[in-house]
């Protein structure tokens, strides 16, 4: 890893696309609030840039089935908090 850039959580929130673009250069983004750590910003390794896709295909066919009926809606969010 090249080195850790600390950041509060209102300037990371506004500064998004330059955190990530740190982040795809190999450094760590520590995120803050209140001057406690809340978030760690790092890159994929070792095959965990797959897991972005497994999640798309996963709520493609949940979607595909539900027809966006309440259960199916309910399925996807709670596809999205456990990612």
């Amino acid at each position: 890893m090249k080195g850790r850039v600390f950041m509060g959580a209102f300037e990371a929130k506004n500064r998004l696309s330059e955190l990530l673009n740190l982040v795809a250069g190999g450094q760590e983004v520590v995120i803050t609030r209140r001057g406690k750590v809340a978030a760690r910003l790092v890159g994929p390794e070792n095959g965990d840039e797959r897991a972005g896709e497994n999640w798309v295909e996963q709520a493609r066919r949940i979607r595909a089935k539900t027809k966006q009926d309440r259960k199916g809606i309910r399925e996807l969010i709670e596809l999205g908090r456990r990612f």
